[in-house]
């Protein structure tokens, strides 16, 4: 195997971190917290719009922990999320020692089925545990059914944190992903849109509720000449040298988010004429997709399979990887409640997503082209 490997989704960097990273040396400022925290706080702030408050964090998962936190949820407590995820959607739940209750997708947009929902929330309730939060996804950037889920929210009383670390730059009817619920998280891994090196923010429309999360991120300090604490706290404050990166990478998120939808046609143009394979797309004007990673679904036929393809890219030192397997199939949380049938486990069992770095080049594309047409035995 001699071809460079081509990975999913490696951050392309815009090269002025360097100078905001220099500053937080210069300035000697490399703890949590500092001005290029605060710059980049605002940077997100004036990129969301919405009226919104950030609190830039070390993490997605620290942003949905602080969130289920400033909800007021305790152990015992039930909290729906949906199944078909990554991980660290539903762990910070078991954090609080409350109980997951993880639901279906639905098949249009991968997310939470909205008819599934309301079934949940009346069985809990039947149950005498009704649910004291929702977790939604907005999964590889496609917008969940935010009408349908948040009425469903709204009826029963019930604040929906909405899981946006996938999603920075997409968008439901005009309006930007991370805004809509009582919370947004953000994600900026190193293979997100764009990334602090690790880092998330919490996204509140209350300015009450960021500084409360910024408290509960240094370490739940009191006002006082001496350290005192009276509630527990947290080391979850983004540093000063991560944020200088993201203050950079602000400077290119905008051109990110068109060359991934650039990468989303190069697929749809490859598989345009394989009946087996469907690219996941925006299903109305209503959803406009950030496409974080392209993904595909394929029937099973002429003895090509998910495994098959993935196995073929990967002899050409191309990776590519299965969707998130379902919550609910997880050995750490298959002991917990779950409703509807089995539409994120086929997806599962059928996706695959495919190298979608905003730094894949047209050799590179070339490569993945010609990987496909010679397993499809498509003529050029």
């Amino acid at each position: 195997m001699t071809d460079k490997r081509i990975f999913l989704s490696l951050p392309q960097l815009s090269g002025e971190e360097q100078k905001y990273i220099q500053k937080a040396l210069d300035d000697n400022w490399i703890t949590s917290g500092g001005p290029n925290v605060n710059d980049f706080e605002n940077d997100l702030q004036e990129f969301l719009q919405d009226d919104v408050s950030v609190a830039a964090l070390n993490s997605g998962t620290s942003a949905i922990h602080l969130a289920l936190i400033l909800l007021g949820i305790k152990a015992e407590d039930e909290v729906i999320c949906q199944s078909m995820t990554f991980s660290a959607s539903a762990n910070p739940i078991l954090y609080q020692n409350a109980t997951p209750v993880f639901i279906d997708s639905e098949a249009e947009t991968w997310n939470i089925c909205p008819e599934t929902l309301e079934i949940a929330i009346k069985d809990r309730i039947a149950k005498g545990k009704k649910p004291k939060a929702i977790i939604a996804v907005h999964l590889y950037g496609m917008p969940y059914k935010v009408d349908e889920v948040h009425a469903i929210a709204d009826k029963y009383g019930i604040p929906v944190i909405e899981d946006s670390a996938e999603a920075l730059g997409s968008h439901y009817k005009g309006k930007k992903c991370g805004t809509f619920g009582a919370f947004g998280i953000f994600s900026f891994n190193g293979n997100k849109i764009i990334t602090t090196s690790s880092g998330g923010a919490l996204i509140t429309h209350s300015k009450d509720f960021k500084e409360k999360a910024i408290f509960y991120a240094t370490q739940s300090r009191d006002e006082a000449i001496h350290y005192q604490h009276s509630e527990i706290g947290y080391n979850y404050r983004m540093s000063n040298v991560c944020a200088g990166i993201g203050r950079g990478q602000m400077k290119i998120l905008n051109s990110n988010l068109k060359v991934k939808k650039q990468i989303h046609d190069f697929y749809v143009s490859i598989f345009k004429d394989i009946k087996e394979i469907t690219v996941f797309e925006n299903i109305n004007q209503d959803y406009d997709s950030n496409y974080w990673l392209t993904t595909i679904l394929i029937e099973p036929g002429l003895n090509i399979n998910r495994a098959v393809l993935l196995q073929a890219f990967e002899e050409k030192n191309i990776e590519s990887r299965p969707l998130w397997k379902p919550m609910h199939l997880q050995p750490l949380f298959s002991q917990y409640p779950y409703y509807g049938s089995t539409v994120s486990e086929d997806l599962f069992e059928k996706g695959l997503c495919l190298p979608s770095g905003t730094s894949l080049n047209s050799a590179e594309k070339e490569r993945i082209r010609e990987v496909v047409n010679k397993l499809f035995q498509v003529q050029e």
